[in-house]
């Protein structure tokens, strides 16, 4: 049978059987290492008031914010692009996101 990627979608490796996620779009099972994960750095406090605390020098915490989805939810939501089979071969760039 044919195969479309060397890696079959999945980053495993010779690692056996990963763990499942959830997708954070449609609730599909995704095993962990096929799965998309996008992770952004989420203020605790309001924009206008964060602006003032850094102006006075406060240091500011944050949480980082993970989310899973599936292939499908990803192509969908625009996470990841679809591309011709030139630029698979190239790794994916990923974007930076701004807090």
């Amino acid at each position: 049978m044919p195969v479309k990627r060397k890696s079959r979608g999945r980053s495993k490796g010779g690692k056996g059987k990963g763990g499942l996620v959830q997708c954070n779009k449609c609730g599909q099972q995704v095993p962990r290492d096929k799965a998309k994960k996008i992770s952004r750095r989420v203020s605790l406090v309001d924009s206008r008031l964060f602006k003032e605390l850094r102006q006075k020098g406060t240091y500011m915490a944050s949480q980082t914010a993970t989310k899973y989805y599936c292939v499908s939810c990803a192509v969908h939501s625009g996470v990841v692009k679809v591309r011709s089979r030139d630029e698979r071969r190239k790794p994916y760039k990923r974007r930076r996101y701004r807090t």
